[in-house]
């Protein structure tokens, strides 16, 4: 019969030392091992303690050179964790879709713990640079903590040699070097998981299994979910004991107790992010259902897949012969318990086996799947420690047999010594060599931002840009306050980072991390509008392999002759000179060149390279002549014919417009509106109209300027989105065209508009747009909108040989709306409109002229309509904007057939179009500028001639005509009205009956 177990101070369950236990009891930390048949009672000899103090010292100077030179190896690190802190502290930063409302897959919690430890930092120095090193420092002393609380524990819990083994793995693994110091959740949780196996392991005092779970909950919580995997084998030990020894109501207390700790570790993380997210939401839940439950289209392997052996190589490659011995841990105690039938430490095999475990089974669990990252080993580093020293031990012990029945006891004590020496000393030389070539190799991310700091440059507001190499930037605290990293487009076809919004006025507390950022998905789709420009680029960061080719995309900038403005520096290393170059942002053109040394190369291992940031990387174009609109052979033959591509594809080519010269003595409150009046005597033709455009006359504005911003920004803010949008696809088309505009309004119209470094200044309403932001502060169309007095249209070729309408803003277009037509085809949008002759005179020529059109042949084209209510943004006359719901439930939608028959002439009004077209050279987009001249016809027929034409032509309209411009509705009153007035000029002497003056549009 068992006798009673002996209850510890806390008068918990503590004398587990039975036949037929796991392990030793918790009243003395050298116990002898298990009592189970087959084992031997084994007592162990007293063992100096370990220095505790001296082991922290020595692991903080291993992770304080960490934190001062490691590079960072993974460009999640920068962009989920570094620059979300920097936008908490410094007010600016990148943004990934993890971090978007929509998604909340990231914890702002464990981003808040640094930023305090940032900020503590900061008192130290205003440098962004300094707060960045603080905060790793600040990591690696806790890592050191860590490490050195678990060594005591397994000292006291196995020997001192497997303790001792184990910090030797820990803090001379290259593994552990960037581990220990990188802001990952995955690092987070390998602190954790040690404390929780230190908790776990020791059972002095009582079980800590409270404590324990504590612990790997606050890893899996506030770190990374999945690493609460490694607590399985802890908490089956603990089960299996309490069934034992009869228990189970003191392990339903310990799991409470844990579980309660760790759920209040969880509703404080719940706050923290529903303060940031706006909206309740559990990060750990979503991370999980992401990755596991999400599908084919998302989850974690749209990142990229590996073989199974990735984790085998790349141990390898961070703990060498270490991993090795980790492996076969487990076997090398079962042969140790097979063959001499007791255990080398003070624990049992059994009890040994349930700290290998773990290490084992996220081992098999994270080799099984299709996506694998060096990062997710981190947690398990602990364990595979402890598992390769236990090997290690039990070899060393059977090594050191003396006993001359046994073969290791024939062989000399000082061959085994030297045999052993060469073991421990080969892999000591191959991790210090491995974490040498690391830190020396990979460092120049970490420093070749660094003459950006220089006086005459840090308070410079400038773009650094990065392309093929945006992965290997380090973070915004590299960069001046004044600074911003961009992205131009490189060979990679993911979703890059945006950036957090840095409004502020108005928004409250961190607006960025609540308000949703446009172009973010789930599925790593490309968003073309986190790109910008290379002409709004300041510095250029990129680097150089001769082995590799350059291509379209990512071309060769460093070899570039014709960039301006460098600063140069040369580099020795051991595998030949470097070159870096970085150039002033807005500095005047110079042949001199300063010198600046930067430290060691960025070079991957035998290979040379060069790393250049290159200033005002912008190259001259060739600019082909502006085309004469009165000699049409005069134009330079068009290269690109509709034979001559594939449908959908387009290739940028090399056209810049011409720079337009001031409107001369334009004045935004006195400059009148062009009288354009778009119609002859009859017959009425119906073609398509287009006339040559003079590049000047692109976008015009007059003293109707206030009063269409007005009426635009209403509409903007009362129906947004059904005004205003841009289709993914279309998003550097959208952007191509703002760029145009904020480089043609201020060179037409420089007393209404002013450039800046980031876009477009509006002298008369003191609005500022920045059309480099990414996100942007709205749709790229809707700020497009707000600069003209056009409405704005961009339609896109796709595959099948159609133009497809995919971005406008369409804000005052009086008879139809963008919603209705978003996303068609350009013949379905002349068909759903009931376009008279569309299919028998215009489709064929209209698609022909879309496919031909160039960037350097703009063309305009004028129409016109009669308008009986006096909106400029939607003739309510015709019904409702929205559509309403009828008798029956039928939709009504708006149409003529709404209109009042014969309103009185004052309600007539003239609505005209000026219509531009041109194609833009880089996206291929053919841009609608629609510009609407709005005026009484009781206004427009005091001119002379119009009251007579206008007439003819109204009557001239075919019946299709006719009804599509609504004719019956009004015609009986306006031509009434227009006969009258064209009998007035007639007797006074100022039109013959037919007579028909000036050049069209008249």
């Amino acid at each position: 019969m068992a006798s009673t177990p002996q209850q510890p101070p806390d008068g918990r369950s503590g004398d587990l030392q039975k036949p037929g236990t796991l392990g030793n009891g918790p009243t003395s930390s050298r116990s002898d091992v298990s009592k189970s048949p087959g084992l031997s009672k084994r007592k162990t000899p007293a063992e100096p303690p370990i220095p505790i103090l001296g082991v922290f010292y020595a692991f903080l100077l291993v992770n304080t050179l960490a934190a001062v030179f490691v590079p960072i190896l993974d460009c999640d690190e920068v962009f989920n964790y570094w620059e979300p802190t920097h936008y908490l502290n410094r007010g600016s930063g990148l943004q990934t879709w993890e971090y978007s409302p929509e998604y909340t897959i990231r914890s702002w919690l464990y981003i808040v713990i640094h930023a305090i430890v940032g900020k503590i930092g900061s008192l130290f120095s205003s440098r962004t640079t300094a707060e960045f090193y603080f905060i790793r420092l600040v990591l690696g002393a806790t890592c050191a903590a860590c490490e050195t609380r678990l060594l005591s524990v397994i000292c006291k819990t196995f020997n001192t040699r497997v303790g001792i083994i184990f910090g030797i793995v820990m803090a001379t693994s290259p593994g552990m070097f960037h581990a220990s110091v990188a802001y990952l959740p995955s690092s987070f949780s390998m602190y954790m998981t040690m404390l929780g196996m230190a908790a776990f392991m020791d059972w002095r005092g009582g079980l800590k299994t409270g404590m324990g779970i504590m612990w790997f909950g606050i890893g899996a919580i506030i770190g990374w979910p999945f690493s609460g995997v490694l607590i399985i084998p802890l908490l089956a030990e603990d089960f299996v004991l309490s069934l034992m020894t009869g228990d189970i109501s003191e392990i339903v207390y310990r799991y409470l107790d844990g579980v309660i700790r760790s759920l209040l570790v969880l509703a404080l993380q719940v706050a923290v992010d529903a303060f940031f997210y706006h909206e309740v939401t559990v990060v750990p839940w979503n991370i999980v259902s992401y990755n596991v439950f999400s599908g084919s289209s998302r989850g974690p392997e749209i990142f990229g897949t590996e073989s199974w052996d990735f984790y085998i190589r790349n141990l390898c490659l961070n703990f060498n012969i270490w991993s090795v011995l980790a492996l076969f841990a487990g076997p090398i105690l079962a042969l140790q318990f097979l063959l001499h039938r007791r255990s080398t430490t003070n624990q049992s095999p059994i009890r040994s086996l349930v700290f290998i475990a773990p290490f084992y089974l996220w081992f098999a669990i994270f080799s099984t799947q299709g996506h694998k990252e060096e990062r997710f080993m981190y947690p398990a580093y602990p364990f595979l420690a402890l598992s390769a020293a236990i090997a290690l031990h039990t070899i060393l012990t059977n090594i050191g047999s003396s006993d001359p029945a046994r073969l290791m006891g024939k062989i000399p004590a000082k061959l085994k010594l030297y045999v052993v020496s060469l073991f421990v000393l080969l892999a000591l030389d191959i991790s210090v060599a491995r974490t040498i070539g690391i830190v020396t190799a990979y460092r120049a991310p970490l420093q070749i931002y660094g003459p950006l700091h220089e006086d005459r440059l840090i308070n410079n507001e400038a773009n650094v840009c990065l392309g093929k190499d945006w992965y290997r930037f380090p973070s915004s605290y590299f960069l001046p306050k004044s600074m911003r990293a961009k992205f131009i487009k490189s060979a990679f076809d993911g979703l890059l980072p945006g950036q957090f919004t840095e409004a502020k006025t108005g928004f409250g507390f961190f607006p960025g991390t609540w308000l949703i950022p446009a172009g973010m998905n789930d599925q790593n789709l490309e968003d073309p509008g986190k790109h910008i420009d290379i002409n709004h680029c300041s510095f250029l960061i990129d680097s150089y392999f001769p082995n590799l080719p350059s291509s379209d995309l990512e071309p060769n900038y460093i070899e570039d002759t014709e960039t301006k403005n460098t600063l140069d520096s040369r580099l020795g290393g051991n595998t030949g000179p470097v070159s870096t170059k970085m150039g002033p942002a807005l500095s005047p053109p110079t042949t001199q060149q300063d010198s600046i040394s930067l430290g060691d190369p960025y070079r991957e291992p035998n290979l040379r390279e060069r790393t250049r940031a290159v200033s005002r990387f912008k190259k001259p174009h060739s600019r082909r002549a502006s085309p004469d609109p009165e000699k049409p052979t005069s134009r330079p033959r068009s290269t690109f014919k509709a034979p001559g591509r594939e449908p959908g594809v387009w290739t940028a080519v090399d056209f810049e417009r011409p720079a337009a010269p001031p409107y001369p003595d334009w004045d935004v409150h006195e400059t009148k509106p062009l009288p354009y009046r778009p119609f002859r005597h009859g017959p009425y033709h119906i073609t398509m109209g287009l006339r040559t455009m003079q590049w000047d006359e692109w976008i015009e504005l007059d003293n109707h300027y206030p009063r269409f911003h007005g009426d635009k920004k209403r509409r903007i803010e009362e129906r947004g989105e059904k005004c205003c949008k841009t289709a993914p696809e279309a998003f550097d088309g959208a952007i191509e065209l703002l760029e145009e505009l904020c480089s043609y309004l201020p060179q037409r119209y420089p007393s209404l508009f002013q450039s800046t470094r980031t876009g477009i200044h509006n002298l008369l309403t003191q609005e500022t747009f920045d059309i480099t932001a990414r996100p942007l502060a709205e749709d790229p169309m809707q700020m497009a909108a707000r600069l003209t007095q056009d409405d704005l249209a961009i339609m896109f070729e796709r595959p099948d040989g159609q133009y497809y309408l995919l971005a406008g803003a369409i804000l005052l277009a009086g008879f139809w709306r963008l919603s209705d037509k978003f996303g068609m085809p350009l013949s379905e949008i002349h068909t759903s409109g009931d376009v008279p002759g569309f299919k028998t005179k215009l489709e064929k020529g209209m698609m022909n002229f879309f496919r031909r059109i160039q960037p350097g042949q703009p063309v305009l084209r004028n129409n016109y309509f009669i308008q009986v209510d006096d909106d400029l943004a939607w003739s309510h006359s015709i019904g409702s904007e929205d559509p309403v719901q009828g008798d029956g439930g039928v939709m009504q939608a708006a149409g003529w057939g709404s209109a009042e028959k014969n309103k009185a002439i004052e309600h007539h009004y003239f609505r005209s179009e000026r219509q531009s077209l041109r194609r833009l050279p880089r996206s291929g987009g053919v841009v609608f500028t629609i510009r609407t001249y709005f005026e009484p016809i009781t206004k427009v027929v005091e001119e002379v001639g119009v009251p007579g034409r206008l007439a003819s032509a109204v009557r001239s309209w075919g019946d299709d005509v006719a009804r599509y411009k609504g004719r019956e509705r009004y015609g009986e009153v306006l031509l009434e009205y227009l006969d009258g007035k064209h009998r007035e000029q007639v007797e006074k002497g100022l039109v013959s009956e037919t007579e028909e003056d000036g050049k069209y549009p008249f």
